[in-house]
């Protein structure tokens, strides 16, 4: 994903003339007399094997995805680098409890992680009795986390902090409301000085008495003397298996049964600046003791809790194949040459060590201490992000491409440059393809692959979506759009291994791109109309495609068909989805054939749509725009259905296992 100023400028232009209007673009195409007869031979015998791999998500570090988002550390600047490596600094979120009378707030170098070497130092003047009384409640520092903490009644959080003082240790760790109250969760941390005149690593455990979404994290004492600070966590224990994913966003990606993982970016790979781009190696191993960075595409900071290991364990956790984006040497500002390329290309080659070594190897070891002793199951890199047409990209991907079939021959790379259109003057196993336009175009790209070439590397189209107009902050008319895109895909199913919408998440708190397929605040969740999209195409990886007949004067249907096995109950579904992007009614006659008559039951129908094109789900109404489901009365071989008007519909039929006919 790329952002320029100019590039959204001329994407803006371009949606203005060619999509100028959706109803009038729309309208012009579709006639209310129109029908349609779709022919399905539903006989395996004539299918074609749909890849296991085909749909997945793809997951970015952008609009506070992982920092604030899936990964559910509830504290913003844990460790106080996110000010710069200098001291004095900027905590921002953290703020005073108490003014400068009572106690005085700064930044020290003096932590004792190496890594991460800034500190807060507290000088605390007041006390608990004579001349200058500490104020009730006492004096400290508190974090709203990201856009305020969502506390819940009954739930424990685990709040973890390294502390040093001057004297003996008085300090109370509370849970509150945004200015300090209601206290919900309270406990009080006592130490003797010898105890805590080195840095020592403090853990309690707190059981919400209330709920607040809008919650913060708070540390007062009234004893005076000196304190200092590193690395306070707070972390529900709810999160899923442990892991540290918030477990409401991880159900989101669950739903989407995803079969890869491609992680972690997108731009967040390159940086504006190769000194901001993601390092893996300092995003593993023990939680405090990684720098963290700042991401200066999308403009802040994460401490890197949702690190390389997070990564692949997520992609484990969904039952996904893990995708892992490398930086090539290539940011969107600089480039190493790619004589000097090869510390680069070691870098990758540890990663994947990291990834699949045994335990008794460097990195595979690490690997292991961290509490994954198998290997994890990587067998996708790409090297680079969008670099295709940097002056170094082809020797350095050269590099890395020979190194890594060197070592790990197994292993699909994936090359930025695109091969749809012709074929590439390099090796690859994968070529990539990235699309945000009008629903105009997305909607005419079904075609996209009709004609490309059967030979060579298969495509990976990672990153597609409806942007501009078209989209508003996640649209039914992108929705159909992507739909019918996919539907394309899926068609070409024999060239195309993989495909994800692009973003994923978006926290509304810190939307740096729009639309997005989930969208969350610290409390709530809801799907856009892209996410439950997708979902109509859940059982499409490992399916078999069934050839399909549309016959129509109407340029506003796609359509597909195929046939699945169904792990839920081992019985045998046949699926055709069909997109109508008009906006009129049109109907359709379903010819299924190479099944015994009457040998289809339990049909169903299941509709997305909504009144307005351009309707949105959102926090107050999550639901507007979502897939319905009903029964089709005496479903059989042939069915006569109405297609309403700008919908996504599939149909969906239990067939007996001996219903095929032979051929």
């Amino acid at each position: 994903m790329r952002f320029r100023m100019d590039s959204f400028y001329h994407l803006h232009l371009y949606i203005c003339i060619v999509f100028c209007s959706v109803s009038q673009c729309f309208t012009n195409q579709v006639k209310a007399d129109q029908t349609a007869q779709i022919i399905v031979n539903a006989s395996n015998a004539v299918g074609r094997s749909i890849p296991e791999t085909l749909f997945g998500i793809f997951f970015e570090e952008i609009n506070h995805a992982g920092a604030g988002g899936l990964w559910a550390e509830l504290v913003s600047n844990r460790g106080f680098e996110a000010g710069g490596p200098h001291a004095p600094s900027n905590i921002d979120p953290w703020s005073n409890i108490g003014d400068e009378v009572y106690v005085n707030i700064s930044t020290e170098r003096s932590s004792c992680f190496a890594r991460n070497i800034v500190a807060l130092r507290m000088d605390v003047l007041c006390n608990s009795s004579g001349p200058n009384i500490c104020p009730d409640g006492g004096v400290g520092v508190y974090n709203p986390g990201f856009w305020g903490m969502n506390i819940k009644k009954g739930k424990t959080y685990k709040v973890i902090f390294y502390v040093k003082s001057s004297g003996s240790l008085n300090l109370s760790v509370s849970l509150t409301g945004s200015s300090g109250v209601p206290i919900l969760a309270t406990a009080n941390v006592i130490a003797s000085a010898s105890d805590v005149s080195n840095w020592t690593k403090m853990e309690v455990l707190l059981e919400a008495e209330d709920t607040n979404h809008n919650s913060r994290i708070q540390l007062t004492t009234t004893l005076k003397g000196v304190i200092w600070l590193d690395q306070v966590s707070v972390m529900p224990l709810d999160t899923y298996k442990g892991h540290g994913f918030r477990t409401d966003l991880f159900e989101m990606l669950t739903e989407l049964k995803p079969r890869f993982l491609r992680f972690p970016g997108g731009c967040f790979v390159e940086g504006e600046w190769l000194r901001n781009a993601f390092r893996w190696k300092e995003t593993v191993g023990p939680w405090e003791e990684r720098p963290g960075h700042f991401g200066d595409v999308w403009m802040y900071w994460t401490d890197d809790g949702l690190g390389y290991f997070e990564f692949l364990q997520l992609a484990e956790d969904l039952g996904a194949a893990p995708i892992w984006v490398i930086n090539n040497g290539i940011s969107h500002n600089d480039e190493v040459n790619t004589s000097s390329i090869l510390p680069f290309v070691q870098e990758a080659l540890d990663s994947i060590e990291f990834a699949r070594g045994s335990s008794d190897s460097k990195w595979g070891a690490l690997r292991a201490s961290m509490g994954h002793l198998e290997p994890f199951d990587l067998r996708y890199v790409a090297v680079g992000n969008e670099d295709c047409n940097k002056k170094h990209y082809l020797g350095n991907y050269l590099n890395f491409y020979s190194a890594i079939k060197q070592a790990y021959p197994d292993i699909g790379i994936i090359t930025n440059c695109d091969g749809s259109s012709q074929p590439l003057d390099h090796p690859a196993d994968f070529y990539d393809y990235h699309v945000y336009t009008s629903a105009s175009d997305l909607f005419s790209r079904n075609h996209k692959f009709d004609t490309a070439s059967r030979s060579g590397p298969k495509a990976f189209v990672s990153e597609y979506a409806v942007t501009g107009n078209d989209a508003g902050q996640g649209s039914l008319l992108a929705a159909l759009a992507e739909a019918a895109f996919l539907l394309g895909i899926e068609r070409n199913s024999d060239i195309v291994s993989m495909a994800s919408y692009a973003p994923l998440f978006v926290n509304s708190n810190n939307r740096r791109w729009n639309p997005d397929s989930i969208v969350f605040n610290s409390s709530h969740v809801y799907g856009t109309p892209s996410y439950w999209m997708q979902q109509f195409f859940t059982e499409s990886s490992g399916a078999t495609l069934l050839d399909t007949t549309l016959q129509t004067n109407s340029s506003s249907l796609v359509a597909s068909a195929i046939s699945w096995k169904s792990s839920m109950d081992n019985k045998n579904y046949i699926r055709i989805k069909v997109v109508n992007i008009g906006s009129n009614s049109i109907e359709l006659k379903i010819y299924v054939r190479g099944l015994d008559p009457n040998s289809i039951s339990g049909s169903s129908k299941t509709v997305l749509t909504s009144n307005k094109v351009m309707d949105e789900n959102s926090f107050a109404q999550p639901r507007k725009v979502i897939p319905v489901q009903s029964p089709l009365e005496a479903a059989d071989n042939v069915l006569d259905v109405v297609l309403s008007p700008y919908s996504f519909i599939s149909f969906d039929f239990l067939r007996q296992s001996s219903s095929l006919k032979s051929h």
